[in-house]
């Protein structure tokens, strides 16, 4: 997986790392960052799209050239799974494998419907193309290939005591001239002056093949220019001069012409890759442009989603807050579920339990009931404990301090049988009834409200179907 690029999905062509941590092809990343303004990996959405930040953010200049994992992909073990082909090798060498792999598919370029091997497509030409037709030179008949190379083969013989030394000479001249120039490309002896080190050589060769095509098909039609020359010096030594010569300028017109259809089936081979590479491009590009717009969506449903849940929060906070409060100085409270809240209090997990808040009056103090359900200070573990807790309110500036109301508490039997009821009035000295600094003050009550034995007891209602009411009066005359 780590040799994939993160956005073609194949093998990474001149690996780049981003900041972030992927991969991705040279060109891939160019293509993307010049399509996609403030392109964000895709990688990192797919992998937690909560966490992404501006390592992210993909750019030619922050991405560094991977040489670690360019070395590994430049040794894989690789093999040619073109049909018939035993290459093996290693990735580096592949892709110039492929440009000259022998048993590759092509059609042919004249249009006759055939798909051959690179390995045929000459023998196809000159023998079985029906398209591939010479016209005779000096008949003007049409002849497919096959027959004009009969046709003109008994004329070879009389030129060959002359033409053969000539091109063995030509051929000799060139080799001491390649050979000469060690870091010249390969096609120097038709024309071409690109010079350099070894890798960017392999680079030249694989990118300018139409180049030394056309090279080459000027190379040959000088030479045969050359062999014109040279036999028409010779026609002392042949019985037929005339028809000699036409002979052999038809068989290197023949020649260039096959050269020539070679040249033309690579030139569509490329101008067929090109347009797919196009056609990728359009397409990537609207896809890219409809997964912008669904993101868009999905971010405006998501934050309308968050708002309406906040509202529907709120609301039910404010609902809650109506059915439960008082305004009278008089609050009765509900506590469901005592038998697990009990363990929770003995477990620490949860000490006490507040109640809603409850007004003396509409416009009056702002208290609440804090319950110890194991207890606290010195009835920890052998008491309930209840408190009275005074809170900051909306009116306090216009209420008299401190607190100095009566206030009494009670468990209700659900039996109605006995009730347990205590009564405090407030320690005017105490912080505990001052007017709050804070949300709330410090508590203040009965520590040892109702034995815990007793609450369980079964001979009470204290608590019934796990549930049990606290009820707290505050005089208010």
């Amino acid at each position: 997986q780590k040799f994939l690029c993160s956005n073609c999905n194949n093998i990474l062509k001149k690996a780049l790392q981003t900041l972030c941590g992927h991969r991705y092809c040279s060109a891939c990343l160019t293509w993307i960052v010049r399509n996609n303004k403030n392109a964000i990996c895709q990688k990192c959405k797919e992998e937690d799209p909560n966490t992404l930040g501006e390592e992210s953010l993909l750019a030619e200049e922050k991405a560094f050239g991977d040489a670690a994992i360019n070395k590994e992909i430049s040794e894989l073990r690789v093999h040619c799974v073109t049909l018939g082909c035993s290459w093996s090798g290693i990735m580096k060498d592949f892709e110039e494998h492929q440009s000259f792999c022998e048993y590759a598919l092509i059609p042919c370029h004249t249009g006759c419907g055939h798909v051959v091997m690179r390995r045929k497509l000459a023998d196809h030409l000159e023998n079985g193309c029906v398209n591939n037709v010479t016209v005779c030179q000096q008949c003007q008949c049409s002849l497919a290939s096959s027959e004009h190379q009969v046709f003109v083969g008994k004329q070879k013989n009389s030129l060959q005591l002359v033409l053969f030394p000539l091109l063995f000479f030509f051929l000799q001249q060139s080799h001491s001239t390649s050979s000469a120039i060690k870091d010249g490309c390969c096609f120097a002896e038709v024309g071409c002056a690109f010079r350099g080190s070894q890798e960017k050589m392999k680079e030249h060769e694989k990118s300018a093949v139409g180049a030394h095509m056309l090279l080459l098909l000027q190379h040959m039609r000088q030479l045969q220019g050359t062999l014109c020359s040279a036999a028409r010096a010779a026609q002392s030594f042949t019985p037929q001069p005339e028809l000699s010569l036409r002979s052999a300028a038809q068989s290197l017109e023949n020649k260039l012409h096959v050269f020539e259809n070679i040249v033309a089936v690579l030139n569509k081979e490329v101008e067929s890759s090109n347009l797919e590479i196009l056609a990728f491009r359009r397409q990537s590009e609207l896809d890219q442009n409809i997964i912008r717009g669904l993101e868009l969506k999905i971010a405006e449903l998501q934050r309308c989603l968050t708002q309406k849940d906040a509202g529907l929060s709120s609301l039910h906070k404010s609902l809650l807050f109506s059915e439960q409060a008082s305004y009278d100085g008089i609050f009765l409270w509900k506590i469901t579920e005592v038998g697990r809240k009990l363990q929770d209090s003995v477990t620490g997990r949860t000490v006490s339990l507040y109640s809603p808040a409850f007004y003396t009056a509409k416009y009056g103090y702002k208290v609440c009931l804090r319950v110890y359900l194991n207890g606290d200070g010195t009835g920890k573990g052998t008491h309930l404990s209840l408190f009275f807790v005074v809170m900051k309110g909306d009116y306090d500036a216009l209420l008299p301090w401190p607190f100095r109301h009566k206030v009494t508490f009670m468990l209700l039997d659900q039996n109605n049988r006995e009730h347990v009821i205590d009564a405090f009035r407030p320690d005017l000295t105490s912080a505990s009834f001052q007017r709050p600094v804070n949300d709330m003050n410090v508590a203040s009550g009965c520590p040892m409200f109702l034995p815990l034995s007793k609450l369980q007891s079964p001979k009470h209602a204290y608590v019934k179907e796990d549930t049990l009411f606290l009820k707290c009066i505050i005089e208010t005359n």
